[in-house]
């Protein structure tokens, strides 16, 4: 049987939610109401990201009894901490283990998937007369196993200037619109780590980032995928004159979650398509599949930027 995920997040104009159980069932209020009612043995995954969600003890004990997974999350929406069964949950077991056990050429061949992948995308996101297009979409091409040439990094002195302008600088301290920026790859990161732990994989065990403190190294990994994503949007309201995190601003960088993306041919919402490509992940850690599946990209890029910009047209410096 195919578990559900729940996720119990605010609502505006709505009351809190209290849950508690009844009959085995996971039944949801609000304002004292009925919402919603669950079956517990059909949970896989319960996501609580509501600070002020009230709920029975019996909730708890319950749908890990089922061997579902409670994943709680904290003010930045990203997941805080797991409740998992002691007992019979043979299935997130099998992937924690494959996952840590996941060979290093096979996560080598990942990341060069993933870099390969973010480097076209920031290509694409160039006007398709600009010469700094045709040298990325080269550097791609060139991305080997692991990227042991850093093409990633190499890729970033050429993009930036040529899609911000010739004095931007990519820096997470720096001048507008860097905040923008920042803003918008936090968002992805916490969006990346919650779909990391629905699909029953534990985000510390990474593709390449590594750091005895971080415990979303593989939600800083896929993250990647999406970054060009975000510059597009920030660059949209850079255009704007919008240069600083404002109500605009993160109304227009959220609103990208719920944007249509194309995966294997099927479009659906940014944040339900994550859920395929973690899925995809978890196919190639048990070996059952041997790459990501990953969204299409956008073949039209931006226009050049105003004057304003100071951007080279040539993309030399």
């Amino acid at each position: 049987m195919v578990k559900r995920t729940i996720e119990i997040s605010p609502l505006p104009d709505a009351g809190s939610a209290y849950l508690h159980v009844e009959h085995d069932q996971l039944v949801i209020l609000r304002d004292r109401a009925e919402v919603g009612r669950i079956p517990i043995e059909d949970i896989g995954y319960l996501i609580l990201d509501d600070k002020a969600l009230a709920l029975s003890h019996s909730v708890l004990t319950r749908v890990i009894h089922h061997g579902g997974v409670i994943i709680v999350c904290d003010d930045s929406h990203t997941p805080a901490g797991l409740l998992l069964s002691m007992h019979d949950n043979d299935l997130t077991a099998r992937r924690l283990r494959a996952q840590a056990a996941m060979a290093l050429p096979r996560r080598k061949r990942l990341w060069q998937q993933v870099v390969r992948h973010k480097v076209t995308g920031q290509a694409l996101n160039l006007p398709e007369n600009h010469p700094q297009r045709a040298r990325l979409l080269g550097m791609a091409a060139e991305v080997k196993s692991g990227d042991a040439g850093n093409i990633e990094g190499q890729a970033a002195r050429f993009y930036f200037p040529a899609m911000f302008g010739e004095e931007f600088r990519r820096d997470p301290d720096g001048e507008p619109p860097n905040g923008m920026l920042n803003y918008g790859y936090m968002i992805f990161r916490s969006a990346c780590a919650r779909a990391i732990v629905a699909a029953g994989l534990h985000p510390v065990f990474s593709l390449q980032h590594s750091h005895r403190n971080n415990t979303f190294a593989l939600a800083d990994d896929l993250v990647e995928i999406f970054r060009p994503r975000v510059d597009r949007e920030v660059r949209k309201l850079w255009e704007r004159e919008v240069g600083f995190i404002d109500k605009q601003s993160k109304r227009a960088i959220l609103e990208l979650l719920g944007e249509p993306i194309v995966i294997g041919g099927q479009a659906g919402p940014l944040m339900v398509q994550l859920a395929r490509i973690c899925a995809s992940l978890v196919e190639c850690i048990e070996g059952t599949a041997s790459g990501l599946q990953l969204p299409e990209q956008p073949i039209k890029g931006l226009q050049l930027l105003p004057s304003r910009f100071k951007s080279d047209p040539s993309g030399e410096k």
